[in-house]
């Protein structure tokens, strides 16, 4: 069999609606069968692609996601950027923004963000007079701040498949999430102004009080997640341990958790995990299959053919991995795509950890356009609307984030002033 005809036949079961990570792995199977390979050897590929230390980190912060939703820490964020946040003209946008950022650092799972901030958020929004196509537009514009922001699922991902440092990966992801939240609110401001009749909250400094205990409890863990990491007592994998022992202690501080919550936010991590861990596995063998038959290299050089221009090749993989994430899962986006852009980046030019920072800030821009657009049918599933009239209120947020891309893209410093501060 030819890699042509596998492309053709993984294209076909991706066409028919086949989980993505079946889709890949049978007719990979097939071609090693085809080829004169063992399945013993196929299945050991596959293994091998996630035996790995940093990809440890993945069902740890997972872990950290499930346990801060359990304990409902993104509400007790809510209630204390509200009491912060709630005297300005569309606070109510700010705040969206601002619990997406504060969540971030305990979850870096878009749709998890989606999910449990939109339930808060898009509820109390629309009851006070916001339109719903925008809170559930910047709900989901918002939650890509997530898997932006350290602690990051896809960033691991990525430092795993490209071999390159985990911790300078997150530190150069801060700066472009910070950015993230600054063209949002940005629109938000031009959005209000449109807006008169959208009230203002009450501020009260014993409100501000109530609520800032539960709030910066939540808030620490940036500190011990990210700061440990940058300082250099930890590992990414050690943090997210340290992180969800944390989040456990904090949940039963706050008596939001209990013993019999666990074996339930257990069971929904090892489920998540699972599906990522064989997603990694049958991305890892078709890695194999590709280095076997020399596609990085002949995509390398049909790129270099087209042009040796560094902005122009920047174009081009934008364009790129914009329409792939719009039809494949993140996840297996980033296995397919890294191996062969990769090589091709350092050719022209970009730093690998830049090309990290862009390659998941447009597969999780990904997540918000259709076909497949998982936030797209989460935000749907929680607001109980049709997923084209969230699409519809999702649209004009594209354009904040499409400029933000576009100036992470093309200013690398943007991504690479922090890990070269701190010297990763």
């Amino acid at each position: 069999m030819s890699v042509a005809i596998l492309g053709i036949l993984i294209a076909a079961c991706i066409a028919l609606r086949v989980p993505i990570a079946f889709a890949i792995l049978g007719p990979c199977l097939v071609y090693m069968w085809t080829n004169d390979q063992s399945v013993g050897f196929a299945m050991r590929t596959g293994a091998g692609g996630v035996n790995s230390w940093p990809l440890l980190a993945v069902p740890l912060f997972i872990l950290v996601g499930f346990l801060a939703t359990r304990a409902g820490i993104a509400e007790r964020v809510f209630a204390l950027v509200l009491a912060l946040f709630g005297k300005f003209r569309g606070a109510l946008g700010y705040v969206n923004i601002g619990v997406s950022l504060g969540f971030s650092w305990m979850n870096g799972s878009a749709l998890a963000d989606a999910a449990g901030v939109g339930s808060i958020e898009i509820p109390h929004m629309v009851k006070k007079g916001y339109p719903q196509r925008f809170a559930v537009g910047l709900t989901a514009a918002s939650s890509v701040i997530g898997p932006i922001m350290p602690p990051s699922i896809p960033a691991v991902v990525f430092a795993s498949v490209a071999l390159v440092s985990t911790s300078a990966l997150f530190a150069a992801s801060v700066v472009p999430a910070l950015l993230i939240c600054v063209t949002l609110a940005i629109y938000v401001f031009i959005w209000a102004r449109r807006h008169d009749d959208i009230p203002n909250e009450s501020f009260a400094w014993a409100q501000v009080r109530r609520t800032a205990l539960g709030g910066l409890g939540a808030l620490i863990a940036p500190v011990i997640i990210l700061g440990g990491i940058l300082e250099g007592f930890f590992t990414p994998t050690e943090a997210a341990a340290v992180g969800a022992v944390y989040m456990l202690l904090l949940g039963f501080l706050y008596r939001s958790l209990k013993l019999g919550d666990l074996p339930k936010v257990f069971a929904d991590t090892a489920t998540t995990t699972a599906a990522i861990m064989v997603i990694l596995g049958a991305s890892s063998l078709l890695g194999w299959i590709l280095a076997r038959e020399g596609v990085p290299r002949a995509m390398a050089e049909t790129f270099l053919g087209f042009t040796d221009s560094k902005v122009v090749f920047l174009i081009l993989v934008n364009i790129l991995l914009l329409i792939l994430g719009a039809i494949i899962e993140p996840t297996s986006a980033l296995v397919i795509s890294v191996p062969v852009l990769l090589p091709v980046a350092t050719q022209v030019g970009v730093d690998p950890v830049h090309f990290g920072v862009i390659v998941v800030l447009n597969l999780m821009i990904g997540l918000m356009t259709p076909p497949i657009g998982g936030v797209l049918f989460v935000l749907s599933s929680v607001t109980k609307t049709p997923v084209a009239e969230v699409f519809r209120g999702v649209a004009p947020f594209l354009i904040p984030l499409l400029v933000t891309l576009l100036l992470i893209t093309f200013i690398p410093q943007i991504a690479l002033w922090l890990p070269e501060l701190l010297g990763l």
